[in-house]
């Protein structure tokens, strides 16, 4: 178990934290690898999962992994929902509590909100992503992915190039690799660089070719452009030429550095489809890791006993 009700950030988790849910994820990645995908620790429980922004591999995954462990899950559809009469968030929080959840996972514009429902619900609360604050199961999946291939995570040098003003992937990936003593650098336009970043302990760079190399990770970022004001960018296409990762700059890394991406990824904007398509590229597991490892956060904050 955790010692919260809630995953509401990596910044809230201790190393050892980070590390229970890792290798209970081991465990279910065995469950995945079965024929019958099923086993019974959330039989008669029930999680809602309350998006208010789009996703696909976020809300698929958890609706897999609640079905995994046997729990009911109702994917909350905010088009046919009292949210369109005017209803408040909190005010629908406690309607799903009210009709029996024990789990709501939510996604939100807004930084913080999964944190405010948290202390009005008794039910446990997962953040799917609020804002451009943080994500936090996926980091989590992302340091699963990276210790399934490197074996460890303390000394690794990951990259991360993008948007990290905006990157709530970034944040939580920050957070959790340098709980964990991987050494981290973050690459992007000044005009995409937090000014605080500083304070994470982490290296910056305005040069791709200066930040990936050696690079035993490179992680590459959606640009986001629904959280961005105009002025940031000149254009895509410079974008790309600047801070793109194909196969040249790639080659700057360590030979079997893997390349990683949260998705949904913008081919020709920040990854060139020859390194996302690739043999270094762990995208693909990423997504599938994703699962197990979100099946290891519902199963340790519904207090069955391990």
């Amino acid at each position: 178990m955790l010692e919260s009700k809630d995953l509401l950030g990596i910044k809230e988790l201790s190393a050892d934290d980070i590390y229970h849910v890792l290798e209970t994820s081991d465990g279910f990645m065995d469950v995945l690898r079965r024929d019958i995908k099923k086993v019974p620790p959330l039989r008669g429980k029930t999680v809602v999962s309350l998006f208010y922004e789009p996703s696909t591999r976020t809300r698929t995954s958890f609706t897999l992994a609640a079905k995994r462990l046997s729990a009911d899950i109702v994917n909350f559809s905010l088009s046919s929902s009292s949210i369109v009469k005017g209803e408040s968030i909190q005010d629908t929080a406690l309607t799903i509590q009210a009709l029996g959840a024990d789990f709501v996972i939510i996604r939100h514009a807004s930084s913080g909100v999964p944190h405010s429902l948290s202390r009005l619900l008794n039910i446990s609360v997962i953040n799917a992503g609020d804002g451009a604050n943080e994500h936090p199961t996926q980091a989590l999946l992302d340091l699963f992915t990276i210790r399934a291939h490197k074996k460890k995570i303390e000394g690794l040098n990951v990259a991360i190039i993008g948007d990290i003003a905006h990157s709530r992937v970034a944040k939580s990936n920050i957070y959790a690799l340098t709980k964990l003593g991987a050494n981290v650098k973050v690459i992007c336009p000044p005009t995409l660089m937090p000014v605080e970043i500083g304070q994470l302990g982490v290296e910056v760079h305005h040069s791709i070719e200066d930040g990936i190399k050696k690079a035993d990770v490179v992680m590459t970022l959606r640009l986001q452009l629904e959280r961005q004001s105009k002025g940031f960018l000149p254009s895509l296409k410079e974008y790309f030429n600047l801070y793109g990762l194909t196969s040249e700059r790639l080659k700057l890394a360590k030979k079997d550095a893997i390349v990683m991406h949260p998705g949904p990824m913008n081919r020709g904007v920040e990854i060139a489809s020859d390194v996302a398509d690739g043999p270094q590229s762990v995208i693909l597991e990423q997504v599938t890791n994703g699962i197990a490892v979100r099946m290891a956060v519902l199963y340790l904050l519904s207090g069955v006993k391990e």
